[in-house]
């Protein structure tokens, strides 16, 4: 006994107030913003212009920082649903590793701090949407939609399709057709990703109370809409080789990519069980990722060649 007293005092867990670091980072959603990032860092690359390197770094900086505390302040608002949904009763919150208010302050600071060094660093404009993003995340989708509406996730989606045209404009200084389409790509990608996931995860919508588009609509409809929103999607992924930012091997990439895709949600569509939801789930986020890859491995290729 005196043997595990003595290695607890030797290796405390690195603490914040009594929560451990390493809560703090989890309230930050590290998955999820890991691609909001990387599409952010994808904004950035692609853009036309120059930026100097350190500038552009802390442009990807800022994202993260907001992305995080808009996560942040989401899971303080929503801590009450986490406790009940299997999927996130785990969380600090729910958990009581992490205070409430230290939740919400954590968050505020990280999005007051990466807005203002945005404006400071960068441009104000890029902080604008920096704002706007987060305000979008908090106030529109987990405040007002989320609760009400089972078109949540398509109106709110629009928070998570930021980034990429935020790195845009961080280089540019201005908000024009191809950084917007890198937002429509992700905009439109949305609902039939979250939709997936819905599917399996139905019972533990239900239960929180929150009206998915499954728990509302059934699974049948939220099915058709999960095709349409990739049969729309497909098209629109191509465009970046027809606005000067990408070329044909993103092209031939894209078109493969999306027709994995819309097969994806032929499957569901005929599935009478979860698996395929499941798999189309996975494979959405291998989707986005290999997408925005080719654009930046295709910018990449062309900067060694010249």
């Amino acid at each position: 006994m005196e043997h595990t007293v003595l290695l607890t005092v030797e290796n405390p867990a690195p603490s914040l107030g009594g929560a451990r670091v390493g809560d703090y980072l989890e309230l930050a959603k590290p998955r999820v913003m890991s691609l909001v990032v990387f599409t952010g860092l994808v904004g950035v690359t692609v853009a036309p212009g120059a930026i100097h390197p350190l500038l552009g770094a802390i442009a990807v900086l800022c994202i993260a920082l907001a992305a995080g505390g808009s996560a942040a302040v989401n899971m303080w608002y929503d801590r009450d649903i986490d406790a009940i949904m299997s999927r996130t009763r785990r969380r600090p919150l729910p958990q009581g590793r992490i205070e409430a208010p230290a939740a919400l302050e954590f968050g505020v600071v990280l999005i007051f701090a990466a807005v203002l060094l945005m404006a400071l660093a960068v441009n104000w404009l890029a902080a604008v949407l920096l704002a706007t993003a987060a305000a979008f995340y908090i106030f529109v989708y987990t405040i007002w939609l989320k609760r009400r509406t089972p078109w949540n996730i398509v109106i709110g989606g629009a928070a998570g399709a930021f980034p990429p045209l935020i790195g845009w404009v961080a280089v540019t200084g201005r908000v024009d057709w191809p950084g917007l389409v890198l937002f429509l790509m992700i905009f439109l990608w949305t609902p039939p990703h979250f939709w997936a996931l819905a599917l399996y995860r139905n019972e533990d919508y239900r239960r929180a109370g929150i009206p998915m588009l499954p728990v509302t609509a059934g699974a049948r409809r939220t099915k058709i809409e999960m095709l349409l929103y990739t049969l729309v999607l497909f098209p629109l992924a191509l465009t970046p080789a027809f606005t000067g930012i990408a070329g044909t091997a993103y092209l031939a990439g894209a078109a493969v990519l999306g027709v994995l895709f819309v097969i994806c949600a032929l499957r569901v569509l005929m599935d009478t069980t979860h698996r395929a939801a499941r798999q189309m789930f996975g494979y959405s986020i291998l989707y986005l990722s290999l997408l925005f890859s080719l654009l930046l491995a295709e910018h990449a290729a062309k900067a060694w060649g010249s």
